[in-house]
């Protein structure tokens, strides 16, 4: 398809730019075009887009469309006209277009804005603002009933029944009993309102438990209690050690020394590491807690927005001479649903309830219905359209006589049956026992299904959205590989480092203490073999020393006893190694710590000014920190400066990926290939380099470095300058290589999916190079195929230029991060959709919550497939939700992912089971399973037809009273759900052939195709059993209606026979108790049948012949089929 799309050049001449534009505008005529023109004369950049264009298809070269922000579906809907495009369609956007203007009127959105936050006194804020409570309720007293009915009623088949139940009021239409209408439509209605109930309960349940916790909150008085929902903007809230922040603060003090704290942003972002928050220096340097009253400070915040990495506002102390100010970013703030993690914290409300990040990035949930009963509600309107033909039909050859339009309606009645009532109820049952199916198959434990409308959407799926960590991965690093150029080692020989490591600090000290005993350093020529392991020790020392030191990690010591008074905690602490954890903000920095703490050297302390190695002799080695630069996604590198206390000696040391590092190292032959070798084995590669610096050249570097720190126009430009001047030709020390250990069986369940013809997307939050690595290693993408990383776009011409360079690509994986998603999706949707459609799998990273339900939205708008959304965190819970299928797994961060889910499993591996089984199984029964109910109905109806057309047109029913109810229920229903039991092949072989599975994205088990054939085979039956009925009669009415009905009966069983794939014991014994109640109940059946008649032979035979005339056909047509024609799992069974 890439190759037809014509590739205009990107440079042209300016003289050929202006022409085509002339003559563009020329064509466009004195319309907007013309003030088009204007514009893009302003706007050269703009301009010089429009000759290339990004169209997908050769029809839009030919389409003289030049507006891009107007995308290809709104060009489709304006060609349809008038009538036209009201039946396809309109009447439906009009009515929503309506109803979207009544509720925007109703409940007019307030517009947020910017607020000045005076600390400790809500009562000055300006604006009112929201409560700070959650809900996550669909209805509320007055609105569940008429809700839940809409959501019923909404659909054709269930407001046709209610108008058919309806109509037995009224007496002139009376056909049956009440109940035979009632009954059905009630037991659904009850069934569906009580599982609403439930759920509804459970949800009140959860908001209130979070909304009724409790927080101390300061006031001039001291501390009082207050529950979540009564917290406002502008309280000075305390939150404890592992507790929940309740609204979006910022960060004013804490109990630590440090003045920093750690807190776990799970729930937030899906990240599992713990991120290091700051405390505003004014605050954190105020001797007790009360001063915070005593002084007169107010925090500025920016207007609430869904962007939860970044945040702008200043805070201000007005009472101070002169007063201070001091600049708040995302390091100053704690968002709400994350967790404390250490020490206690104090912070001042800036935002509550629905402006709350975490509230902003979470979607309502929506009444999930599947693609089937979307197919089902189709058919049925084909089918009452048949019924009203039909109707219309009889009325007319009844030559319009007497009160017709009555005659009409009875008929509507007679024929009801084409569209039968249990049709709902069968489904409805078949849903909950394919639910309780998946949950006690043994080899997914703990599958729990908590929608059970849509099993079936498990088998119609193309599109699987996942998240990486914790989904895919286990989140858990370990240190594999350390290489130095000349020699690599590895997990079986680290013990090698920690020998040399030893020898060389056991050397260093024996040679400070040589030193301190003479003044001649003690290096004597030795012999040749002992210089290169000496050479290769101190490399192998210089290389540990560096990672131990060039990190952003804090070693944690745990209180004993329950650190009430938090002052007096830090006496309690315990200080040995079993004690002591590592955090940080990537679980990579951890696992570098604590490979450096099995070699030997240890991170025993840190604060934001000094470190402590502890060496294997258990000598501590001190380390002054100059400056930290940390990782940016810009820079993809990280540094620090320390001043070893022992020595005086400034080193600079950094460490980040090989293509930010390869340019600041000295020149070698070695690291381009190795670090594409420990890429191919999955492993994250990290370069560490370092540089001494004299006293002299770090005084240098610290002025300039402050000044550009201070600057007010491109401050970031000019911080990255001064640091950059350091960075030239860096001494290459090491290359690390780290492995995030992927969850069980990810490989072979991904590559299972994939030969099921489902296209792979990962949405995660984490950084770009990660997300690549994980891809590549849990063969999302495979070892030979290309990934394009899309270069960060800010504007429109970016994102054209690198559109243009993708498209060049074929048959390559794509890697996109979130904000170039943002542009790209702002100015050319339609064709960015497209493009990454034709991706084999595509990796978007640093995405928020918001954008991954975007991104599950904009596959269903533009490919309108299914879609399948995997999380196992509180960041997943708005794309799980917005697709047409949410799995949520139960992982180390939380269960609020599978709570929040359609189906929640506890491993990633299960999912293949479920989807190729389950899903599978689940579709190829409820299609058979509605077809065949369609076809119990459909043959009546056509009996009823012969019947009211050989007797003069009357409306007279056929059948009456119990004879229907037993119809749809005693006589039939058992082997007809029985069904549900059916598989064309066993689970094993559905595995072991996932691509059985793509035969059912196209939806060829219940089609108009398949659809017609049983329309046919009713007809054919119908037409058989009457007929036959009314030429072996002689004498009595009452014959014909028993040889019909035996024979209707007896069809039916046997048909069940025909369609069965594969026999279960419980489908013969379905069909014998049918078979055993319905000649048992003749005994009683003596108003609607001859008795005497029924126990002669003649009735028999009769019976027997209109019974395989009707049947028989279909058995050979069945077995012909199957030779001649054999489907797919046919191949596989036999």
């Amino acid at each position: 398809m890439a190759e037809q799309i014509p590739l205009y050049p990107v440079r042209s001449a300016a003289a050929a730019a202006s022409c085509k534009r002339a003559a563009y505008f020329s064509a466009a005529g004195p319309g907007p075009g013309a003030e088009r023109s204007s514009r893009y004369q302003l706007e050269d950049e703009s301009a010089h887009l429009d000759e290339m264009p990004l169209m997908m298809s050769e029809e839009g070269f030919e389409n003289d469309e030049s507006d891009y922000h107007k995308l290809p579906r709104a060009r489709i809907l304006r060609r349809k006209r008038g009538l036209e495009w009201f039946v396809c369609g309109g009447w439906k956007f009009l009515c929503t277009s309506c109803c979207d203007w009544l509720i925007n009127i109703c409940q007019r959105k307030k517009e947020l804005k910017a607020r000045t936050v005076w600390l400790g006194y809500p009562e000055k804020c300006e604006e009112k603002h929201p409560r700070n409570s959650i809900k996550n309720q669909k209805y509320n007293v007055f609105t569940f009933i008429p809700g839940v009915l809409y959501e019923q009623f909404k659909f054709f088949l269930n407001l046709y029944f209610l108008v058919v139940s309806c109509s037995q009021f009224v007496p002139a239409l009376k056909i049956g009993y009440l109940y035979t209408y009632w009954a059905p439509l009630g037991f659904v209605l009850a069934v569906t309102i009580m599982r609403e109930a439930i759920d509804e309960f459970r949800r009140f349940q959860r908001d209130k438990e979070v909304n009724s916790q409790l927080y101390s909150k300061l006031t001039v008085r001291g501390k009082v209690q207050v529950k979540s929902s009564d917290i406002q903007v502008g309280d000075l809230i305390i939150v404890e050690k592992n507790q929940r922040i309740p609204s979006d603060m910022v960060f004013l003090r804490t109990s630590e020394k440090a003045g920093s704290c750690f807190i776990r942003t799970d729930q937030l972002d899906g990240e599992t590491d713990w991120k290091l928050k700051v405390a505003v220096s004014c605050t954190q340097r105020l001797p007790a807690l009360g001063d915070l009253f005593s002084i007169n400070a107010y925090v500025y915040a920016q207007k609430p927005q869904l962007d939860i990495h970044s945040f702008e506002g200043t805070f201000t102390r007005e009472d101070s001479d002169p007063p201070i100010h001091e600049s708040l970013s995302i390091e100053n703030t704690l968002w709400a649903s994350t967790v404390v993690a250490s020490g206690t914290i104090i912070g001042v409300v800036i935002y509550t309830g629905k402006e709350t990040r975490s509230v902003m990035n979470t979607s309502n949930p929506k009444s999930k219905v599947g693609l089937l009963d979307l197919e089902l509600n189709q058919l049925t309107k084909a089918l009452f359209l048949a019924l009203v033909a039909l109707s219309v039909v009889m009325v007319t050859l009844q030559g319009f006589s007497g009160p017709w339009y009555r005659s009409l309606f009875r008929f509507l009645l007679l024929f009801s049956y084409i569209i039968p009532i249990s049709l709902r109820v069968n489904l409805d049952m078949g849903k909950a026992a394919y639910g309780w199916m998946i949950m006690k198959d043994e080899n997914i434990p703990g599958t729990v299904v908590r929608t059970s409308t849509i099993p079936e959407e498990l088998g119609r799926l193309v599109y699987l959205l996942t998240d990486k960590t914790g989904t895919l991965t286990r989140n858990e690093m370990v240190f594999k590989r350390l290489h130095l150029g000349t020699v690599s080692y590895g997990t079986d020989t680290m013990d090698e480092i920690q020998n040399q490591l030893m020898n060389s600090y056991s050397q260093t000290q024996s040679q400070t203490s040589g030193n301190n005993a003479s003044s001649t350093p003690p290096r004597k020529a030795q012999s040749s073999a002992p210089k290169v392991r000496k050479s290769v020790s101190s490399r192998v020392h210089e290389a540990v020393k560096a990672v131990a030191l060039c990190h952003n990690v804090t070693p944690v010591y745990e209180a004993r006893g329950a650190a009430g008074e938090t002052e007096f905690a830090e006496a309690d602490q315990d200080f040995s190694d079993d004690n002591r954890t590592y955090q940080a903000s990537s679980p990579d920095e951890v696992a570098l710590v604590q490979w450096t703490e099995s070699v030997g050297l240890t991170l025993v302390n840190r604060d934001l000014t000094s470190m402590q190695l502890r060496t294997p002799s258990g000598q501590i080695l001190t380390y002054c920190i100059l400056q930290t630069f940390p990782f940016t996604s810009e820079s993809k590198r990280m540094g620090v400066i320390v001043r070893d206390e022992s020595t005086a000696e400034i080193t600079f040391y950094m460490k980040g990926a090989d293509v930010a590092m390869s340019t600041v190292v000295q020149y070698n032959d070695w690291l381009e290939e190795e670090c594409g070798n420990m890429a191919r084995e999955g492993l994250r590669t990290l370069v560490v380099a370092k540089r001494a610096l004299t006293d002299e050249q770090y005084q240098d570097f610290e002025n300039r470095y402050n000044q550009a720190k201070l600057s007010i126009h491109d401050r970031t430009l000019k911080v990255a300058a001064v640091v950059e001047s350091l960075e030239r030709e860096m001494e290459l020390l090491c290359l690390t290589g780290v492995e995030d250990q992927l969850q069980a069986d990810v490989r072979p369940t991904l590559e299972m999916l994939r030969n099921a013809g489902l296209k792979i997307w990962m949405l995660t939050g984490d950084k770009l190079e990660t997300a690549t690595c994980i891809a590549k290693s849990s063969h999302l993408v495979s070892r030979t195929q290309d990934t394009h990383v899309f270069r960060p776009v800010t504007s429109r011409g970016e994102a054209h230029l690198e559109l243009n360079a993708f498209r060049r690509k074929h048959d390559c994986a794509l890697v996109i991060s979130g904000d170039s998603l943002e542009v790209c999706l702002k100015y050319y949707e339609h064709e960015f959709v497209e493009l990454a459609c034709q991706c084999p799998a595509v990796v978007c990273c640093r995405c928020t919550p918001t954008q991954k339900a975007h991104i599950v939205r904009l596959l269903q708008q533009h490919t309108g497939r299914r879609t399948c959304a995997i999380g196992d965190g509180g960041n997943d819970v708005s794309m799980i939700q917005a697709a047409d299928c949410g799995i949520g797994i139960e992982g180390k961060e939380g269960r609020q992912a599978s709570l929040a889910a359609d189906f929640s499993v506890s491993q990633f591996k299960h999912i293949g089971r479920l989807l190729v089984v389950h899903g599978r199984s689940s579709y190829k029964r409820s299609a058979a399973l509605s077809q065949f109910v369609m076809h119990r109905g459909l043959i009546i109806s056509t009996m009823q037809a012969v019947f009211s057309s050989v007797f003069y047109f009357a409306s007279v029913p056929l059948y009456q009273g119990f004879l229907m109810v037993g119809y749809a229920t005693v006589y039939t229903m058992f082997p007809v759900f029985s069904l549900v039991l059916d598989q064309d092949v066993k689970p094993e072989m559905a595995m072991l052939y996932p691509e059985l599975y793509k035969d059912l994205t196209k939806g060829r088990s219940l089609s108009c195709k398949t659809f017609l054939v049983w329309v046919l085979i009713s007809i054919y039956q119908g037409g058989i059993l009457m007929f036959g009925a009314l030429v072996l009669f002689e004498s009595e009415f009452v014959h014909v209606v028993a040889i019909s009905f035996t024979a209707l009966v007896l069809t039916e069983l046997l048909m069940v026979a025909l369609t069965v794939r594969t026999w279960h014991w419980l489908m013969a014994v379905a069909e014998l108790l049918s078979l055993g109640c319905y000649v048992a109940s003749l005994a009683f059946l003596n108003q609607y049948f001859d008795v005497p008649f029924i126990m002669t032979v003649t009735f028999v035979w009769k019976v027997s012949a209109i019974t395989v005339v009707s049947c028989l056909p279909l058995y050979v047509l069945k077995y012909l089929k199957r030779k001649l024609s054999p489907p797919s799992y046919s191949k596989l069974s036999s």
